[in-house]
């Protein structure tokens, strides 16, 4: 099993997601996204939401994790092609990169491309907002779109991944506290904080590792307290100790602004490309580290 994801791991980071195949065919993440909108049509309506909502998300968790199964009874190759397609570092780099390259070519460009991936509002950033917005989103996306894929595949093969990334997927499409959503989305929203528990922290405890900064573990732990979730703060955080930097900070949300806490406040606040360019670097680092650790796995298990 440990070989199967090493292989996944080797070809997701080789070719990502070749826009030619995923222009034509739908990715299973739009797939799953397809599933969690089509349950919140139909089901979050009337009363006893909460239930409802569990219910659902069982459901699809149920069904993910059938689509996977069956997947691996395939063979070999068809569980690495899989795991390869649900994992995301190649196109989080990508995405990421792209960011530091078009706000080389002006703020204007560095915004619609920082737009592309984050869910605040783009139109006031400086180059340092900007900067910082891609490299939270650097961190936080490696946790949730690559360790702990890979973690979920290490406990429970091509079904254990495949949950969680429905999960995740319904976190992100119905786990906000907002009138139509607290409720019926409540269940999704605490699963996601229980599957993402131990790869946030362990993306942190790997950043420090690779970076050299594991003595910087309690302001970690103190600044990841601060994030508004239980765990993206982990990652994030450790991405500024990795890079000297602070993250975070006030930002706007549909016009609103939040004067959010500053993560690692002894860091250099005027960033730009080239913190964009060493969380990069920080990322392929981690990435190699994972890789090996599942190889070592692979061999004595």
């Amino acid at each position: 099993m440990s070989l199967v994801l090493a292989c996944a791991m080797a070809l997701d980071a080789a070719f990502g997601e070749p826009e030619k195949v995923w222009g034509r065919v739908h990715h299973p993440a739009v797939l799953m996204g397809k599933a969690v909108g089509w349950a919140d049509a139909t089901l979050n309506h009337g009363k006893g939401r909460i239930v409802t909502g569990a219910v659902a998300i069982i459901g699809l968790v149920t069904v993910a994790a059938g689509i996977g199964w069956g997947i691996a009874q395939i063979g070999w190759l068809a569980e690495i092609l899989a795991a390869a397609i649900l994992l995301a570092h190649r196109s989080l780099v990508d995405h990421v990169m792209a960011v530091a390259n078009a706000l080389a070519d002006g703020l204007a460009e560095g915004r619609r491309a920082v737009g592309k991936i984050v869910g605040r509002d783009t139109g006031g950033m400086d180059a340092s907002d900007v900067s910082r917005a891609a490299i939270e989103s650097a961190a936080e996306n490696f946790s949730d779109g690559v360790v702990a894929p890979a973690f979920w595949f290490l406990v429970g093969g091509l079904p254990g991944m495949l949950a969680y990334k429905m999960v995740n997927t319904a976190d992100s499409m119905i786990g906000y506290r907002t009138p139509r959503h607290e409720a019926f989305g409540k269940a999704a929203a605490r699963l996601d904080d229980v599957m993402n528990w131990i790869p946030a922290r362990l993306t942190a405890g790997l950043m420090l590792l690779v970076t050299g900064h594991v003595s910087a573990g309690d302001n970690v732990r103190r600044d990841a307290a601060l994030h508004r979730s239980p765990n993206a703060g982990w990652p994030e955080a450790a991405m500024a100790v990795a890079l000297d930097v602070s993250l975070s900070g006030p930002r706007s949300y549909h016009g609103e602004r939040r004067d959010f806490p500053w993560v690692n406040p002894e860091g250099e606040r005027v960033v730009g490309g080239d913190e964009i360019d060493g969380a990069v670097g920080v990322l392929w680092r981690v990435w190699a580290a994972v890789l090996g650790l599942v190889i070592v796995l692979g061999i004595v298990w």
